[in-house]
């Protein structure tokens, strides 16, 4: 059988076609970088920390901001008294909570029908550098949930920490509890011990003296803390990022998206030096929150002592707060209520991802509108006996919060208000007698 004769290369056809391959890729490189100035520009313009908001407490630099649905421009379906206090980290600026008006934590709790106030440190002067943990927690973050339960009119509020935040709001509860209504803890580090977390191993006692560095600088310098965290990811962070920067310059959400992300990088905050050495040593080094050995200021902080219900929202590929670092804590606090969030993201991927506002936010917000505060002896509505949570949310709406409330109101508008069958509604007045 003949063998058959491959088909001739045609070397004008190479050359012709090397050719037009190379026009291409210069015409597609030239119209990109006749893109750059647009996109340079973008980046310096971008706003973040859009939200409306009021100061309404300050001490030393600390400021307390008060968000309302109303000054947002934002109409709940349902609203919610128990108001919620964010607790963030002493590092960089705490707008990446509110980075933008789709992918900002505040404004889905104000959807959602919370009061929301949140805690901006602001920068630490040289004069701070001797700060400690107790000076946060139990100065600042104790005056600030101070103000917030006297501007409610609640004795206890509902609580939500993020990074260092979150560690703070834990040490918080446990020597403050009965001012704790219920506890947010997001991507918290709680547990640090062979977590496998890059930090943990960088800053253990092996490798890591923190003392040589306040010594040296008084406060932490934020961009001392910055390139330690870039180092954690350098490809990414030092390449790839600015690959997909340049690939994408014609696709302004995607160059906005990237100048908020990179002006929040760029803002960094010192970190007092007291808190950064007794941070590090006493938690990291030592693991004592999870140990129940921690102190401040000489006073025992024991975590059976958090006892109030607990949401823990964790990312999965968070490698700055492995999940190690934080589901471990669900065992050895006081709560038998607790909740647990792990999703598919990173540590500032719970805070601006668009799947975590999709998918995420909403559960967290009606946790927390599932654990609205009561007075001490006053039982909710939930406390009875065929009443599940959708039913309770349904009457506490309708302003039928509490079982005084519930025989006040009568089986036929507890009927109404709760979209319940006469029958289910008289059993539950049963379990009342």
């Amino acid at each position: 059988m003949a063998s058959e004769r491959a088909n001739p290369v045609n070397p004008l056809s190479l050359a012709l076609d090397a050719q037009r391959q190379a026009l291409e890729t210069l015409t597609e490189t030239t119209e990109t970088n006749e893109e750059l100035p647009d996109a340079m520009s973008t980046l310096q313009s971008v706003e973040v920390g859009q939200t409306p908001s009021e100061v309404v407490y300050e001490e030393n630099k600390l400021e307390l901001l008060h968000y309302t649905p109303e000054e947002a421009g934002i109409e709940p379906e349902e609203t919610h008294e128990t108001p919620i206090l964010i607790v963030y980290a002493l590092i960089n600026k705490p707008y990446i909570l509110d980075l933008q008006p789709e992918r900002s934590v505040v404004r889905r709790l104000l959807e959602a029908g919370h009061d929301v106030y949140l805690i901006d440190w602001n920068e630490p002067s040289r004069l701070d550098q001797h700060l400690t943990l107790d000076d946060y927690v139990n100065r600042y973050i104790d005056n600030c949930v101070d103000e917030v339960r006297a501007r409610s009119g609640k004795d206890a509020i509902n609580v939500l920490g993020y990074c260092m935040g979150g560690t703070m709001s834990a040490m918080y509860a446990a020597l403050h509890p009965e001012k704790v209504n219920a506890l947010g803890l997001m991507a918290a580090g709680l547990c640090f011990d062979g977590t496998g977390g890059v930090l943990e191993q960088w800053g253990s006692a092996e490798h890591y003296d923190p003392d040589e560095v306040t010594e040296t600088f008084g406060n932490v310098p934020a961009e001392f803390l910055d390139v330690g965290f870039a180092l954690m990811d350098p490809v990414d962070n030092y390449v790839s990022k600015y690959v997909r920067f340049y690939e994408n310059l014609e696709n302004e959400d995607f160059v906005e998206n990237f100048g908020r992300m990179e002006k929040w990088l760029s803002e960094g905050i010192d970190v007092a030096g007291d808190a950064y050495d007794q941070f590090l040593t006493d938690l990291y080094q030592e693991n004592k929150l999870y140990h129940n050995e921690m102190e401040l200021n000489g006073e025992h902080v024991d975590i059976e002592n958090i006892d109030m219900p607990i949401i823990q929202i964790i990312g999965e590929y968070d490698h700055l707060i492995p999940a190690d670092a934080s589901k471990p804590f669900n065992e050895v606090v006081g709560s038998e209520d607790v909740t647990t969030i792990e999703y598919a993201t990173g540590h500032i991927g719970l805070s601006v991802s668009s799947s975590s506002h999709a998918e995420v936010w909403p559960q967290v917000s009606e946790w927390y509108a599932d654990n609205q505060y009561t007075e001490p002896g006053v039982a909710g509505v939930e406390t009875v006996d065929g009443i599940g949570p959708t039913y309770a949310e349904r009457l506490r709406d309708a302003g039928i919060e509490t079982v005084d409330d519930l025989r006040e109101a009568g089986p036929e508008r507890a009927a109404e208000a709760a979209e319940a069958p006469e029958s289910r509604v008289e059993d539950w007045f049963d379990a009342l007698e």
